[in-house]
């Protein structure tokens, strides 16, 4: 009897064992799923609050449709879109000392001359684009224009055409760019000057201001984005690549169009050359949120995320792009860029 007892109780004791133990392995394993989850939700919960995006007009849609994808997995953060010219954005932080968490721009180096190194410390190249002729279906001579008489059509007195300001906004000075390389691609001395004393009513100081002037008939043309002409459905004219500053080859021959334009200070002036449509990301030094701005410009800069957004509202990406500025890049982030 003695050792029946023994023997089953020594069996009910490694029973017990074997049961305590899974019981364990059960409630610690359970626990730790438990904690990975609320690890990620507060990882999510984190990132909150108000998050400052001051940005090219040129980029209004996509950034939109990019702040929809972000807030699906980010739903705290409330992001404040404030769209104008590139260089005015850049002017109402270092004029105006107004709040902000990111600055996107139409051409990055406004980010290189108004904000480095005061502002920020670096800039990611990550988008490009083109100049294009925007026009309508009642647009005088729509069936008419084309590559080789354009400019000759704009000239035309019954014809009205709009641009935007070259000191608030990039696309204006590439306009200019673009009239005085014309000037050299078809051998028309003085059609610079010609184009640029004509029309000056219809300056505005973006390039999406421009685009209702033309859906309401005010003008018949405008210089406008590719992007944004396949955004608002335009028909639109490609330029030659010799004068669109789309393509990298023909970079030296963009680079013999230059004008000036406003700086950060009264007086001041800044050189503005032709080149390559690249558009640049950068976050303030003093970025009231700087959490949130790091999770939205990587997301932003993931192609599976914004850049593919980006790449849908006719922006090709440049991510990964070279930089300068490597070192200073967030850690999150270098992997978006090439040393």
């Amino acid at each position: 009897m003695n050792k029946s007892f023994s023997v089953a109780n020594s069996f009910f004791s490694r029973k017990q064992a074997l049961i305590i133990g899974i019981s364990f392995i059960f409630v610690f394993s359970s626990c730790n799923r438990n904690n990975n989850k609320t690890e990620t939700n507060n990882s999510i919960d984190e990132i909150s609050g108000n998050l400052i995006l001051f940005h090219a007009g040129s980029l209004s849609v996509p950034m939109k449709e990019i702040a929809a994808a972000f807030n699906k997995k980010y739903p705290k953060v409330n992001i404040l879109m404030e769209p104008a010219g590139s260089v005015e954005c850049a002017r109402k932080i270092t004029e105006l000392n107004k709040p902000c968490d990111i600055f996107a721009s139409a051409d990055y180096k406004v980010i290189d001359n108004l904000l480095i190194p005061k502002y920020t410390d670096w800039n990611i190249k990550f988008a490009a684009n083109e100049l294009i002729i925007a026009y309508t279906n009642k647009s005088k001579y729509a069936d008419k224009i084309s590559k080789s008489n354009w400019y000759e059509l704009l000239l035309q007195k019954e014809v009205l055409f709009g641009r935007a300001d070259p000191n608030t906004d990039p696309c204006g000075y590439r306009s200019v760019l673009t009239m005085q390389l014309a000037e050299k691609y078809y051998h028309k001395k003085g059609l610079e000057s010609k184009l640029l004393i004509k029309d000056n009513n219809y300056i505005r100081p973006k390039e999406t201001d421009l685009i209702a002037l033309l859906e309401s008939n005010a003008v018949d043309y405008i210089f406008l984005y590719r992007s944004l002409a396949e955004q608002h459905k335009l028909k639109y004219l490609l330029l030659p690549d010799s004068i669109n500053l789309k393509k990298i080859k023909y970079d030296d021959f963009y680079k013999t169009a230059k004008l000036s334009i406003n700086g950060n200070k009264p007086g001041e002036v800044i050189t503005q050359y032709g080149e390559p449509m690249v558009y640049g990301i950068t976050i303030l030094k003093d970025a009231p949120n700087l959490k949130a701005a790091n999770t939205f410009v990587e997301f932003l800069l993931n192609k599976n995320n914004g850049m593919k957004i980006m790449e849908s509202n006719g922006q090709p990406s440049l991510v990964p792009s070279k930089t300068e500025y490597y070192d200073k890049i967030p850690d999150n982030l270098k992997k978006y860029v090439i040393k």
